[in-house]
C-alpha cells in the first residue's frame, strides 16, 4: 500500500487552520499531558497513604488504579463519539470540565474521609483524562508531518512523564505529615487537588478563547486509499492488545512501588514516596531519549528492545536482591518512557476517517490498568511484593511479540 504521507501531512497542516499559530495550538494541547501525568504521579503515592490513613488491604488500594482506569474504559468511546460530531476542540474542553470537578470533589471527600467517596472523585478525574487523551494523543499526531508522528507524541508524553515525577514528590511532601492525626496528612491531599483544579480551570479558559486547527482526518491518506474497516486493520488490532497490557504492566509497577521499596530496604512510607520519583525521573529522561532515537531507529524497533529490556529488569525485581532490584525496578520506568506513545502512534496510522474511533479505542485499553494492579496486589498479600512483578515481567514479554509481529502499518516487518 503506497500512502503519499507528505501530502497528507500538508493537507493537514492547512485544513480549517487558517491563520492559526500552530506551534502555539501544539504547546497547549502539549500542557494537557502535563496534566493527566500529575494526577498519576499522585496516585501511587495515595495508594500507600490511603493504606496507612484508612486501614486497605493492598489489594482494595488497588481500587484507586480500577476507579481510575476503569474511566478510560468507560469514557474513551463517548469522547470519541463527541469529538467526531464537534471536533477535537470540544473534547479536551468538557475533559478539562470533568478533570476539575473530580479535583474539587476531594473538599468533600476529606471532609468524610470515605475512601468510596476518594473512589468516585478519581473516577471523575481519570473521566477527564480519558477526553483529554482520546483527544490529544490523535491530535499531536497530526500537527506536523506524518512521517515524524510518532516523534512528535514522544515528546509531547515526556511532558506526561515529567509531571509523573514531580506528583511523588508533592504527594511525599503533603500526604505524610510525621506525628499528625491522618485528617492532617488529608488536609494536604484536599490542598493539592484545589490547587490542580485552580490551574485546570485557568487552562479550559485560554483553550476555549484561542482558535485551534480543525483536524479532517479523512485528509490524512491520500484520496484513492480505501481505508479498510477497524478490525481489518491488522497493526490497530494488535495495538489496542499491546497497550492493555503495557498499561497493566506500568500501572502495576509503579502501583506498589513504595511496598516493594520498604520491604526490600526497610526505608519508611515517606521515604518511599520521595523514591518513587526517581523512577519517574527516569522515565522523562527516557522519553527525550527515545525522542531523539527515534530519528535513527525505527520506532517498532525501539519499542522490541525496550521491551525486551523491562522482561529482564522485572524479573531482577522478582528475585528480590535488596538495593540491586530496587534499582533494577526504577531502570524499568526508563524503558517504560516509549512505549505507551509509540504503541498508540504506530496504532493509528493509516486510519484515516476511523482515526477518532481508533484512538478511542487505544485509550479503552488503558482498562488494563484497572485489572492488574489488583491480581497484584493480592498476589502480594499473600507472596509478598516482590513475587508479584512476575505479572509485569509477562506483560512486556507481549508488549514485545506486538513490536516484532503486528506493529507494522503497510503489512511489513521492520
Amino acid at each position: 500500500m503506497n500512502v503519499n504521507v507528505s501530502n497528507a501531512a500538508s493537507v493537514a497542516r492547512t485544513v480549517g487552520s487558517g491563520d492559526v499559530n500552530m506551534r502555539f495550538a501544539f504547546a497547549l494541547v502539549t500542557s494537557l499531558f502535563f496534566l493527566w501525568g500529575l494526577s498519576y504521579g499522585l496516585l501511587d503515592v495515595l495508594n500507600k497513604h490511603f493504606q496507612e490513613s484508612l486501614h486497605v488491604t493492598r489489594a482494595n488500594s488497588a481500587l484507586l488504579q480500577a476507579a481510575y482506569f476503569g474511566a478510560y474504559f468507560v469514557m474513551a468511546l463517548p469522547a470519541a463519539a463527541l469529538m467526531n460530531r464537534l471536533g477535537y476542540k470540544a473534547g479536551i474542553l468538557v475533559g478539562l470540565a470533568l478533570f476539575a470537578t473530580g479535583a474539587l470533589l476531594f473538599i468533600p471527600a476529606t471532609a468524610l474521609l470515605s475512601f468510596a467517596f476518594f473512589l468516585f472523585a478519581l473516577f471523575v478525574i481519570a473521566s477527564g483524562a480519558a477526553f483529554l487523551e482520546t483527544a490529544a494523543n490523535p491530535y499531536v499526531t497530526f500537527l506536523g508531518a506524518a512521517e515524524t508522528s510518532e516523534q512528535r507524541l514522544n515528546f509531547s508524553q515526556s511532558f506526561n512523564g515529567l509531571a509523573s515525577f514531580i506528583g511523588p514528590l508533592i504527594g511525599g511532601a503533603f500526604f505524610f505529615t510525621s506525628g499528625a492525626t491522618p485528617q492532617a496528612g488529608f488536609s494536604g491531599v484536599q490542598t493539592v487537588y484545589v490547587a490542580i483544579a485552580a490551574v485546570v480551570i485557568l487552562l479550559a479558559l485560554v483553550i476555549a478563547r484561542t482558535s485551534m486547527p480543525y483536524i479532517h482526518e479523512e485528509t490524512q491518506v491520500a484520496a484513492d486509499i480505501n481505508v479498510k474497516p477497524l478490525t481489518a486493520q491488522r497493526h490497530f488490532v494488535w495495538a489496542v492488545v499491546a497497550q492493555f497490557f503495557y498499561v497493566a504492566a506500568q500501572v502495576g509497577v509503579n502501583a506498589f512501588f513504595i511496598n516493594f521499596v520498604t520491604e526490600q530496604v526497610g526505608v519508611n512510607s515517606q521515604t518511599g514516596a520521595f523514591l518513587l520519583s526517581m523512577p519517574m525521573l527516569c522515565f522523562v529522561l527516557g522519553r527525550f531519549c527515545g525522542t531523539a532515537l527515534m530519528g535513527r531507529v525505527a520506532p517498532s524497533v525501539l519499542l522490541l528492545s525496550y521491551a525486551l529490556m523491562n522482561v529482564v529488569l522485572t524479573l531482577i525485581a522478582v528475585a528480590g536482591l535488596g538495593w540491586t532490584s530496587v534499582f533494577a525496578l526504577i531502570a524499568v520506568s526508563f524503558f517504560m518512557s516509549i512505549q505507551f506513545p509509540t504503541i498508540f502512534a504506530l496504532g493509528v496510522k493509516n486510519l484515516g476517517s476511523h482515526t477518532k474511533r481508533g484512538g478511542a479505542c487505544i485509550v479503552m485499553a488503558i482498562v488494563g490498568g484497572a485489572i492488574a494492579p489488583y491480581f497484584m496486589g493480592a498476589l502480594a498479600d499473600a507472596r509478598g511484593t516482590a513475587f508479584a512483578y512476575l505479572i509485569p515481567a509477562v506483560c512486556f514479554a507481549i508488549v514485545a511479540a506486538y513490536a516484532r509481529y503486528g506493529s507494522d502499518a503497510e503489512g511489513r516487518q521492520s
